[in-house]
Parts: structure tokens; C-alpha cells; sequence
């Protein structure tokens, strides 16, 4: 198992299998707010903001880059402390390696750029079938 992806066994986590359709992305995004709110980290807080937003292109990329005809994409979210956030987003596919675009005038492809802003740390860990993109943020308004 990669090291990256090796999670104690008392975090509290959350993983839900998904469609690899632009629903399955969204309701990804909802279920971060929804979970990170019953965490103790309400929806209009900074950390369930950020939190959603990096789901949101984590989910996209799968939908849109790591999508197998017939496989679902899954999303984890792990508190392994009080004050981080993991989240994980595994898809189907392992052959299309990740990319920053780099063209100014490109109409997409910044969603890696805004991870890498918004995220502590950030990378990806092979698995047997594709791969997990992960992220892992601070919950500054973490309950004490």
C-alpha cells in the first residue's frame, strides 16, 4: 500500500462511491458540505468552503479525465487530526498522467493550479485500478 493513502484506523472517515457523470461531481461536492457540517464545520464556514471547492475539482477531473465506461469514481474525506482535512478522490483509470496547463489563452485546465493554492499538500498514489488524487487543508475553524 502507498504510504501516501495509509490512514489510522480511529480517523473518523466518510467514502462514498459515485457516477463518473458530472452528477455524480456534484453530489460529491454536497456530501462534503453535508458531512464537514455534521464534523462540526458548518457550511458557511472557510473550511467547508475550501473543502468543497477542492472536491469539486478533484471530482471534475475524475468525471471528466479518469472516467471508465461503467466504473464509478470515490470520494473519502478523513479528519486524521482535529485541524486537517484529507480528502480523496480515486478513479478508474491510471494511464493519463496529471497535467498543469501552462498555455495562458487555454479555456481550461487551471483546476490542479487552484488544488495547489488552496491545499496544505497535495499529489497522487497508484492503486490497483487507477488512482487516487488526494488534498489534504487545514480546518482553521476547527471545533476545541
Amino acid at each position: 500500500m502507498n504510504p501516501e493513502i495509509t490512514h489510522p484506523t480511529t480517523a473518523p472517515t466518510f467514502t462514498q462511491r459515485l457516477s463518473a457523470t458530472p452528477r455524480g461531481a456534484r453530489l460529491a461536492r454536497r456530501l462534503t458540505a453535508h458531512q464537514l457540517t455534521a464534523w462540526g464545520h458548518p457550511y458557511d464556514s472557510d473550511a467547508n468552503h475550501t473543502a468543497q471547492q477542492l472536491v469539486a475539482e478533484l471530482a471534475a477531473n475524475a468525471v471528466t479525465h479518469g472516467r471508465v465506461p461503467g466504473r464509478d469514481f470515490e470520494l473519502r474525506l478523513i479528519l486524521p487530526t482535529e485541524q486537517t482535512l484529507r480528502i480523496e478522490v480515486s478513479d478508474a483509470r491510471g494511464d493519463r498522467p496529471l497535467r498543469f496547463v501552462t498555455d495562458p489563452d487555454a479555456e481550461g485546465g487551471r483546476g490542479l493550479l487552484l488544488v495547489a493554492l488552496l491545499a496544505l499538500t497535495w499529489g497522487v498514489a497508484d492503486r490497483d485500478v487507477g488512482k487516487t488524487v488526494w488534498a489534504e487543508v487545514a480546518l482553521k475553524d476547527a471545533l476545541t
